[in-house]
This record gives structure tokens, C-alpha cells and sequence, in this order.
């Protein structure tokens, strides 16, 4: 991914809230880094939500305290995802830091003490952590929170870890047991690659980049989506352009409107997925135009589950 030399300042963010407003835009969502970091973030909240517009927050959570609290359980158009790796201090701050774990919770607590209503918990789903969902998810109950998976993708600075970290395809097969047995659990589109018919009217069943959603980073460089911010796939910049006109008109989205997987098309598993994720299938095979490489219809099959130190290990049930 790219680095970004600078942030958009209050009045041009307040500028593209406008447009999205004119756009008709619904949601948007924050991420980071760590959006309460900055400190005019609450105001520009704020004014998207004097827009009518629902905003979610993605945290680390270790920033929130009673102050922060109870700002946030005052506004109407606003869900919170903290980012939870683990569900026990040794597994989460092995990957987000010493003492990260404690800190979380606490900032959960404080949402909670104030009666926070939109809460989820997010997890990126790894080797390291995978034999922890089921306790994840009761954690959430805990405290009130839906839980939502993400997908380990390697994009950005998980290209480096990506064999270390990523899933094999019996736990990918055990993730989607889980997750038919596990209805609530959100993953927005992350996860139709390897998900059962029985959640097929439960979200997206394919990838909305460059058709419902796309990616507008710091400095205001749009992309078609926040795993595609490689240079190659830079739309353009709202400090130069409008949105509108970036989304209409702007290459990288036209690639990826285009994209037809032909081995996908006679694929039984093509109504549920259409091809999964074009990010995992690009950094994976440099084509846009492969099927996503951890679908389960795609996975090679015979893989054995590994252990932290990478060897084989005899394949055990756990979610």
C-alpha cells in the first residue's frame, strides 16, 4: 500500500461529506491507522452524521475512555468495530502489542457503562488465532457486541507473514461449518468465497469494489477498494476531481467491473461467491482475472492444518 504524506484538513473532509451527501451516500466507514488519533475526528463525525449519514468506526479500542464513551453513545448515526485479535492477552498482543488486550476490554467496558447500542467486535481470522473464535464470539456476547470476522488477506504488510498467518483449507473448511453454525456472525464480504447456501441471503455474495463501495484514502487518493491501494489501481484524488467523476469514469474501477472469471462461470459454487476476492486472487496470482485461490471450490486439496512452527499436524476440531 502506499504512504500518504498528508491528511485531508477539516474543511476539505467536510467538503467531500458534501459530496457524498449529493451522491446519495449512506454509510461510510472510518479506519486506520487510529481514527481517534486525530484530533478533530469527533467534529468531523459530527457533521457526516448532520448529513443523515451512518458512519462506522473501526479502533484499535485503546483510546477509548469514559470521556470518549460517553461522547460516542450520544450519536445516533454511529456503529463502532473494535479490533480484537485473540481472546486472551497472549494471542491478541502477540500480534497488537503488549498490554493491547486489557486496554481493549476496558474501552469495551466504558461503551458498555454508557449504553453504546451499535458494537461489534471485529477478528481478522488467522492460523494464530483461529482455534479462539468460538471464545471470541462468547466474549462478544459478554459484553453486548456482535462479532465480525475479517479475512486475512495479503495485501500491504501481511504480503510478508502471508504463508505464516494465512489459514489452510481444513480450517477453512471448519470457518465455514462455523460460520453456518453461527448465523449472527457478521463478515460483511470477506468471506462468500468459502460460505454455505444457507448464508447466501445474509449479505453480499460478491465483491462490491468499484460497484457499491471503494476506498478514499488520507490524502484523499480513491481506489476501488482498501486491499487494492497499490499504485496501479489509483482512481484519482477528490482534491483534483469529484467523486462522481472518479466513480464513473476512472480505469481501475472499469477494470474491475470488467472482470470475468471464465473457470468460475461452470463452477457450482458460482452463485455463492462469483469468484471471490479480486485483492487475495491479484496479490496471489498477479491477475485480476483468476478465481480467488482460497475458495474452497479452487483450494488445493490434500493440505494438512500446521502448527506455529509450520509443520504438519494431525487435523483437530476446535470451532
Amino acid at each position: 500500500m502506499e504512504a500518504c504524506r498528508r491528511e485531508l484538513d477539516f474543511e476539505e473532509s467536510c467538503r467531500f461529506i458534501d459530496c457524498l451527501d449529493r451522491m446519495d451516500v449512506f454509510q461510510v466507514n472510518f479506519g486506520g491507522g487510529e481514527p481517534f488519533l486525530r484530533e478533530d475526528f469527533l467534529d468531523i463525525l459530527d457533521y457526516a452524521h448532520g448529513k443523515q449519514i451512518t458512519t462506522c468506526v473501526s479502533t484499535n479500542g485503546t483510546l477509548v475512555d469514559e470521556a470518549l464513551a460517553r461522547r460516542l453513545a450520544g450519536m445516533e448515526y454511529l456503529y463502532v468495530q473494535v479490533s480484537l485479535d485473540g481472546a486472551c492477552a497472549d494471542t491478541n498482543d502477540a500480534i497488537r502489542g503488549k498490554g493491547t488486550f486489557e486496554r481493549v476490554i476496558s474501552g469495551i467496558e466504558a461503551l458498555n457503562r454508557h449504553g453504546f447500542p451499535n458494537l461489534s467486535i471485529n477478528t481478522v481470522v488467522m492460523g494464530t488465532n483461529f482455534r479462539e473464535i468460538l471464545r471470541i464470539y462468547d466474549l462478544g456476547k459478554t459484553y453486548g457486541a456482535k462479532t465480525r470476522l475479517s479475512r486475512f488477506r495479503p495485501s500491504g504488510n501481511a504480503r510478508r507473514v502471508w504463508e505464516e498467518y494465512r489459514l489452510d483449507r481444513s480450517q477453512l473448511e471448519e470457518l465455514s461449518q462455523f460460520l453456518s453454525a453461527h448465523r449472527d456472525v457478521l463478515t460483511g464480504d470477506s468471506f462468500f468465497s468459502i460460505t454455505a447456501r444457507d448464508r447466501l441471503k445474509l449479505g453480499l455474495n460478491m465483491c462490491g469494489a468499484a460497484k457499491l463501495t471503494c476506498s478514499v484514502a488520507p490524502d484523499g487518493t480513491v481506489y476501488p477498494c482498501a486491499f487494492l491501494q497499490d499504485p496501479q489501481f489509483r482512481a484519482g484524488n477528490i482534491l483534483n476531481e469529484s467523486l462522481e467523476s472518479i466513480w464513473q469514469s476512472a480505469g481501475p474501477f472499469e477494470a474491475l467491473r470488467n472482470v470475468k472469471i471464465a473457470s468460475c462461470e461452470e463452477c457450482g459454487r458460482f452463485g455463492l461467491c462469483h469468484g471471490g476476492c479480486p485483492a487475495v486472487a491479484y496479490f496471489l496470482t498477479q491477475s485480476l482475472d483468476r478465481p480467488d485461490p482460497e475458495c474452497l471450490a479452487a483450494y488445493p486439496k490434500g493440505s494438512q492444518a500446521r502448527d506455529s512452527s509450520g509443520g504438519a499436524r494431525d487435523h483437530v476440531r476446535t470451532v
